[in-house]
C-alpha cells in the first residue's frame, strides 16, 4: 500500500466514525425525545434503542496472502430496540394507569443517555481533530514540495 493509499484509508476510517457517531447521537436524541412516551402505534411505551455498530475491513491489494485485511473504519449495522421491560411508576391518576394505578414508562434513563452522548460527542470531536490534523499535515508536506 502506498503512502497515497494510506492517507485516504486514515480520512476514510475517521469519516466513517464521524457518520457513525452522527447517527448514534441522533439515535440518543431520540431517545430522550420519548422518554415520556406511554403509547407508540405498536403499543406499549416506546423501546430505548441502541446503535450497533460493525468494523469494516478491506482487502489488502499489495500484500500476496489474502488472510491479511486492512481496518477501514466502522458502519453503522443496524439499530435495535432493548429488550429491557418498561419501568413501572406510580401514577394513579394517569389515563394508562393499571387497576394498582401503575404506568408503564419508556425504558429510557435520561441521565444514562447524556452519559452515551458525551461519550458520542468525544468521539465525533476525535474523529474530526484526527482530520484536521491529516489536513495541516498535507498542507506542511505540500508547502515543503513546493519550496
Amino acid at each position: 500500500m502506498s503512502v497515497f493509499d494510506k492517507s485516504f484509508s486514515i480520512l476514510d476510517i475517521s469519516a466513517s466514525g464521524l457518520a457513525a457517531e452522527r447517527m448514534r447521537m441522533r439515535v440518543i436524541a431520540n431517545n430522550i425525545a420519548n422518554a415520556q412516551v406511554t403509547e407508540t402505534s405498536a403499543g406499549g411505551p416506546y423501546k430505548r434503542q441502541q446503535v450497533e455498530f460493525k468494523n469494516v475491513f478491506r482487502q489488502s491489494m499489495m500484500r500476496r496472502s489474502s488472510n491479511h485485511d486492512e481496518m477501514n473504519g466502522v458502519r453503522v449495522n443496524g439499530i435495535s430496540e432493548s429488550n429491557e421491560s418498561p419501568n413501572m411508576v406510580y401514577i394513579p391518576g394517569h389515563p394508562k394507569a393499571n387497576k394498582e394505578g401503575y404506568v408503564e414508562m419508556p425504558n429510557v434513563s435520561v441521565s444514562k443517555e447524556m452519559v452515551d452522548l458525551i461519550a458520542a460527542s468525544r468521539s465525533y470531536e476525535a474523529n474530526t481533530a484526527v482530520v484536521t490534523t491529516f489536513r495541516k499535515m498535507s498542507d506542511k508536506a505540500l508547502n515543503i514540495i513546493r519550496r
